[in-house]
C-alpha cells in the first residue's frame, strides 16, 4: 500500500493481526497511517479492509472531501482527519456506529451534521481551528462524550440540552471571541449536570464576567481564564473546592475575593498582568500551594500571610510597587526561584537568609542598597540578579558595615540600584567595564570562597575577608530576565 507507515510512532500493538481463513491465509488490517502523503482523496486501497480497519490516520494532506465508501468502515473506532481542505462533514459519518474518537481539527468546516447523534459511542471530538458557529441539538446525544476541543472556533453559544453530556470531563472553548459565557454554563442546573468536568479551558476569549454558578462545578480541577476581560471574581468561586490550577493572567482583575482562601487544594495561582492594589490576608490559607505569580500588577505590600505557604517552590511578584518584603517571607523555605525584579525595595529582610533553598532570585531594577548579610546561608544560590544587564549569573559579594545602623551587610559594584529609565537602557555589550571593575575590586573589599566549614578569617592587613562555604554547585544557566 503506497504512503502506507508501520512506524512506531503510535504504541499500536499489532498492526498486522495474521488470521488463518477457510480459503487460506489473509492479513487482517486494522490500523492505517496515511499522515503527511500529500494526498488529494482518500486512497482508494482503504476500502479492502472496510470489514477490519480500526484506526485510520489521514493528517496534514490536502484532502477536500470524504467518499461515501469510507464509511462503510463500520469497524472504525478512530478517524483522524486533522489539517486537510474539508469544507463539510458528510451525513454518512452516522453509519460510524463504534467510532470512539474522532479529529478534524484544522480544516474549513462549519457545523456538524445533526445525525451525529448515531455516533453513540463518540469518546473524544477534536473539532479546533473551524468556523464552528454551533452545535447541532443532536450533538447532546453523544452522551458518552468525556472531551470536547472547540478552540479557536466561531463558537457563540451551546446548544440547550448540553448539560445531558454528564460525562464531560475536559472542554476547551479557547480562543472563539467570547464576549459573555454561553448561557448553558451560566445556568445552575446545567453545571450540576456536568459536574464530572475536571478541565475547563476559556482563555483568549473577551469574557467580562465569570457567573458564580461556575463554583457549582465541585470536581473542577484546571480553570483557564487567562487573557479576557474579567473585571471581578464571585466570591463562590470557593464551591470549586477540587480546584488544583487557576489561571488568570491578563485580565482587568481590581481585588481577588478573601473566598480564594478556600481553593485547599490549589498547586498553581497565577493572576499576573491584572490591576491589583492588595492580595488578601486568606492567601495564606493555601498550604498547598507551589507556584504563584502576581507579576505586573500595582502591589505595594504582600500580606503577612505568605509566610504560611510552606510549599511554595516559585514566587514572582516582578513589576509591582513594591517597597519591602514582610519578614514572614523567610517561612517560605522550599521556595527555590523568586523573582521581584522591578519594583521598588529599598532593602530586604534579614529573614531571607532563611530561605536556604533558594537558586535563583532576581533583584534586579529596584532601589537596593545592599543586600543583608543572611545572604552567606543562601549556599545553594546558583543565579543572583542585581541589574538588568548582568553578564554573570553570580557576582562576587564585599562585607561592609551600613553607614547608619553600622551592622554587616553585603554590597559589590552595582549597588546603590536605581530605577533604570528606558532612554538610558544598555545592552549586555555596553553594561560591563572590566578595567572600571577591577579598579572598584582593589579598592573595596573582596569575598573568597573556600570549599570548607563555614568560618570568618581576617589576614593581617584587615583588608580581605575569607568567608569558608560549602561548594556552590555549578552555574548551569543564565537569566537575563524571569
Amino acid at each position: 500500500v503506497q504512503c502506507l507507515e508501520m512506524t512506531t510512532k503510535r504504541k499500536i500493538i499489532g498492526r498486522l493481526v495474521p488470521c488463518r481463513c477457510f480459503r487460506g491465509e489473509e492479513e487482517v488490517i486494522s490500523v492505517l497511517d496515511y499522515s503527511h502523503c500529500s494526498l488529494q482523496q482518500v486512497p482508494k486501497e482503504i476500502f479492502s479492509f472496510e470489514r477490519t480497519l480500526e484506526e485510520l490516520y489521514l493528517d496534514a494532506n490536502q484532502i477536500e472531501e470524504l467518499p461515501k465508501q469510507l464509511f462503510n468502515c463500520q469497524a472504525l473506532r478512530k478517524l483522524s482527519l486533522p489539517d486537510n481542505d474539508l469544507s463539510t462533514l458528510p451525513t454518512s459519518i452516522a453509519s460510524l456506529v463504534n467510532l470512539k474518537e474522532l479529529d478534524i481539527s484544522k480544516n474549513g468546516i462549519q457545523e456538524f451534521p445533526d445525525n451525529i447523534k448515531c455516533c453513540k459511542c463518540l469518546s473524544v471530538v477534536e473539532a479546533s481551528v473551524n468556523p464552528i458557529a454551533k452545535l447541532p441539538d443532536g450533538f447532546t446525544q453523544l452522551l458518552n462524550l468525556t472531551q470536547l476541543f472547540l478552540n479557536d472556533a466561531f463558537l457563540e453559544y451551546l446548544p440547550a440540552n448540553f448539560g445531558r453530556l454528564s460525562k464531560l470531563r475536559i472542554l476547551e472553548l479557547r480562543e472563539n471571541h467570547l464576549k459573555t459565557m454561553p448561557k448553558q454554563l451560566e445556568l445552575p442546573e446545567v453545571l450540576e449536570q456536568i459536574h464530572n468536568l475536571k478541565e475547563l479551558w476559556m482563555d483568549n476569549n473577551s469574557l467580562q464576567t465569570i457567573p458564580g454558578s461556575i463554583g457549582k462545578l465541585r470536581q473542577l480541577r484546571y480553570l483557564d481564564l487567562a487573557k479576557n476581560r474579567i473585571e471581578s471574581l464571585d466570591t463562590d468561586i470557593s464551591g470549586c473546592e477540587s480546584l488544583e490550577d487557576l489561571l488568570l493572567s491578563s485580565n482587568m482583575l481590581q481585588h481577588l475575593p478573601d473566598s480564594i482562601g478556600m481553593l485547599k487544594k490549589l498547586t498553581t495561582l497565577k493572576v499576573d498582568d491584572n490591576q491589583l492594589t492588595s492580595l488578601p490576608n486568606t492567601i495564606g490559607s493555601l498550604s498547598l500551594l507551589e507556584e504563584f505569580d502576581c507579576s505586573c500588577n500595582e502591589l505595594e505590600s504582600l500580606p503577612p500571610t505568605i509566610g504560611y505557604l510552606h510549599n511554595l517552590r516559585t514566587f514572582s511578584a516582578d513589576e509591582n510597587f513594591l517597597v519591602e518584603l514582610p519578614r514572614e517571607i523567610g517561612n517560605c523555605k522550599n521556595v527555590t526561584v523568586m523573582s521581584l525584579r522591578s519594583n521598588k525595595l529599598e532593602f530586604l529582610p534579614d529573614e531571607i537568609g532563611q530561605m536556604t533553598k533558594l537558586h535563583v532570585l532576581n533583584l534586579s531594577d529596584n532601589r537596593l542598597k545592599n543586600l543583608p548579610f543572611t545572604f552567606t546561608k543562601l549556599k545553594d544560590l546558583a543565579a543572583l540578579w542585581l541589574s538588568d544587564n548582568q553578564s554573570k549569573a553570580l557576582i562576587p559579594l564585599q562585607t561592609e558595615a551600613h553607614p547608619e545602623t553600622k551592622q554587616r551587610v553585603l554590597t559589590n559594584y552595582m549597588f546603590p540600584q536605581q530605577p533604570r529609565h528606558d532612554e538610558d537602557y544598555q545592552s549586555d555589550s555596553d553594561s560591563f567595564n572590566p578595567t572600571l571593575w577591577e579598579e572598584q575590586r582593589q579598592q573595596r573589599m573582596t569575598v573568597a570562597f573556600e570549599f570548607e566549614e563555614k568560618k570568618e578569617e581576617e589576614d593581617n592587613s584587615g583588608k580581605v575577608k575569607v568567608f569558608h562555604f560549602p561548594p556552590f554547585p555549578p552555574v548551569i544557566f543564565i537569566l537575563a530576565h524571569l
